[in-house]
């Protein structure tokens, strides 16, 4: 319990204002709660790791949250994972029941993340304890089928394995460390750059450039028409919020941050897929089903509980196997590297006050996203309506400042943020995706080094196959997740031949 002594004022007060800027982000539609915690990154240098994570986790409970209110009033996902919050959300607005929409929501957001924070607790131990006794072998399948999950899942298999690919070749740029098996020349780059990409592309400034330079392209690109500061809210005056409107919701609430926890814990996937298919599973047990989509009360319930959820579980491969469960965990890894602190099967272990801090902070976040929402919902309300050319340049100058200090003035990496900023805009133009790039960047090094000294060990390829049941019980769950993105390809397809017929 020695931990208790480090939970000091500023911890909480952190934690507080993590969750109120949260908040403010994620309601303004176009930003997020991974672009919250990337722009707020830099603020954690002059923090210790313990109040750093404080406030970044206060900023992913807030973001995630906050982008209910747009889904509501406006009928824009204030974050991806609130598009489902659109489909019951808006039309209760609609029928003047604005606030009371968005007060389910908030109810239903603190008890999907109390409920993936307590499986966080259990869980995440438990599979830390296991991974420690995995090999290289074990840790490259591991990681294979992460990336090999974050490919099933995207909208095309081959653009998701070619995004995750090009992310692991930006990683792998750089001086070929000796001490990982390499010969210590620099590689998979132009020798006048040696200079400057000897040691590589640093981590956060990529991080920045893809979540918040990559961010503001994207909104700029929209042009100035989508801005709302001329539009209105109105809550309406219809029936007011009473929590006796949830009585009956226990088992949709409940099914629903379950749902959202372990869809948090397949590396990449996202709140998207888990509100989905939350919101799916309750339109199917539901008792009457044909008011979901027209203003069910319920179909908020199951959105908001399940991509809240998402934070308690996408922290479990982060904390347990060093592999990021979402965008925001994996810019999380950029606070536990300025810390110089890795995270994975050793992290709970070797750093026990921490962890039990960050379940604290994660805790009291909830608790403060809760009471500012629901208290001041009507004010909130209003941030919908900030204009973003008066926005988006403060942001800017708060990525390019932050890029620049955290390695103590390279101006190198700078470059590295409008460099992979610009990059990130062209791919998503094209139609590659973020995702899978930035967990092929954070784990294509480890990946390289477990694959090395495994040949190394053993000397052959088949090793990977007949190591242990463990590794072939990998391989079947890489094969099962390749098999369902073909499945779901043929799916869609045959669909789309069928709606066009």
């Amino acid at each position: 319990m020695e931990f208790v002594s480090q939970l000091d004022i500023s911890f909480f007060l952190l934690a507080s204002l993590g969750a109120a800027v949260g908040i403010f982000f994620g309601a303004i539609p176009g930003m997020t709660a991974t672009m919250a915690v990337a722009v707020c990154l830099p603020l954690t240098y002059a923090l210790d790791i313990n109040h750093g994570l404080a406030l970044l986790l206060g900023l992913y409970v807030g973001g995630i949250s906050g982008g209910m209110v747009p889904a509501v009033l406006l009928n824009i996902p204030g974050t991806p994972s609130s598009i489902t919050t659109t489909f019951d959300g808006y039309p209760m607005a609609q029928n003047g029941e604005g606030e009371r929409a968005l007060k389910i929501g908030i109810v239903s957001s603190i008890f999907g993340g109390l409920v993936s924070a307590v499986i966080l607790f259990f869980f995440a131990p438990v599979l830390a304890d296991l991974s420690i006794r995995f090999s290289y072998v074990e840790k490259f399948l591991i990681i294979f089928l992460a990336l090999t999950v974050i490919a099933a899942l995207s909208r095309n298999l081959l653009i998701g394995i070619f995004s995750g690919l090009l992310g692991v070749w930006f990683s792998l740029i750089g001086a070929y460390s000796i001490s990982d098996g390499g010969n210590g020349h620099t590689r998979l780059m132009f020798d006048f750059l040696d200079p400057w990409l000897h040691e590589g592309f640093a981590l956060l400034p990529v991080l920045i450039g893809l979540f918040g330079i990559v961010t503001i392209l994207s909104e700029a690109a929209k042009g100035v028409r989508n801005d709302l500061s001329g539009a209105s809210v109105n809550f309406g005056k219809g029936q007011r919020f009473s929590f006796s409107q949830l009585r009956g919701q226990l088992t949709n609430l409940t099914r629903s941050s379950v749902i959202g926890t372990f869809v948090g814990i397949l590396p990449g996937v996202g709140g998207s897929a888990a509100s989905v298919l939350a919101y799916t599973q309750e339109k199917n047990f539901s008792r009457d089903a044909s008011q979901l989509g027209k203003g069910a009360p319920q179909g908020v319930v199951a959105s908001e509980s399940s991509n809240n959820a998402l934070t308690g579980g996408a922290l479990i491969p982060l904390l347990s196997l060093g592999i990021p469960g979402d965008s925001t965990t994996a810019v999380l890894i950029g606070a536990f590297t300025l810390q110089g602190i890795q995270v994975g099967p050793l992290f709970i272990g070797d750093n026990t006050d921490t962890w039990h801090l960050m379940m604290v902070a994660l805790v009291t976040a909830n608790f403060i996203m809760f009471a500012v929402m629901f208290l001041a919902i009507r004010h909130i309300a209003r941030i919908v309506m900030v204009p973003k050319h008066i926005l988006y340049p403060i942001i800017v100058m708060m990525c390019v400042a932050g890029a620049y200090a955290i390695n103590y003035g390279i101006m190198f990496d700078v470059w590295t943020l409008l460099i992979i900023g610009v990059l990130g805009f062209l791919m998503t133009r094209i139609g590659l995706e973020t995702a899978p790039f930035v967990i092929g960047f954070i784990l294509g090094p480890n990946a390289e080094v477990y694959f090395v000294k495994t040949i190394e060990s053993y000397g052959n390829l088949t090793v990977f196959f007949t190591k242990s049941s463990i590794a072939v019980l990998l391989w079947i769950l890489i094969a099962l997740s390749v098999f369902f993105s073909v499945y779901l390809h043929v799916k869609n397809r045959r669909k789309q031949h069928a709606d066009a017929a």
